[in-house]
């Protein structure tokens, strides 16, 4: 089974669950409904024998409606194969959890809410995992600035807006080529 066929047995299985699909680059990306992930999922998994959740993400379409969407990459060992299940998702909006399809999404589904603030329906445990628990910003949504925000808990965060510029992992702008706005090239000097 190729990534197209399992697109095409999705399409007919579920129909209108099955928004679009499309291939760019020999990847195919199967879009579904948001209410959809449950059933679909579990099919993917059961039926279709995509046994491993590569990786869940979110993006931000900030300006647009709906504003997020839900990336899940999964691989089929037995037919090694690659297909990506997109979702759209409104602010607000809870999503199903598929952790109980497959336990690594626990963590995948924590880091979604931790940075993007969605929230993950029947999770086990939807708890932040980077940021400290009671933290009000979402770091990876597009209207949070760069700069970072000012905290008021000292003995957890910085007080201030944590510093970027000259920073160990930050290039430098205006160097005259890559290799010397590198980080790591600054400590040759």
């Amino acid at each position: 089974m190729t990534a197209q066929d399992a697109a095409k047995t999705l399409r007919e299985r579920f129909g209108d669950a099955v928004r679009a699909d499309a291939e760019f680059r020999g990847e195919t990306t199967v879009t579904i409904s948001r209410e959809a992930i449950p059933k679909i999922m579990a099919f993917c998994r059961g039926e279709l024998d995509f046994d491993y959740l590569v990786d869940a993400s979110s993006v931000d379409n900030f300006g647009e409606d709906p504003r997020y969407e839900i990336v899940y990459e999964l691989y089929s060992y037995a037919h090694r194969t690659h297909l990506r299940i997109k979702a759209a998702v409104l602010e607000d909006e809870d999503v199903a959890s598929v952790s109980a399809i497959w336990p690594t999404a626990n963590w995948h589904e924590r880091e979604i809410y931790d940075m993007m603030g969605i929230r993950f329906k029947d999770h086990p445990d939807l708890r932040r995992i980077l940021m400290w628990e009671g933290y009000p910003f979402y770091p990876l949504r597009k209207d949070f600035p760069l700069a970072g925000k000012p905290s008021e808990m000292p003995d957890i965060a910085f007080t201030d807006k944590a510093p970027l510029a000259g920073g160990p992992f930050v290039t430098s702008a205006g160097a005259k080529d890559t290799i010397s706005g590198e980080p790591r090239s600054r400590s040759a000097e």
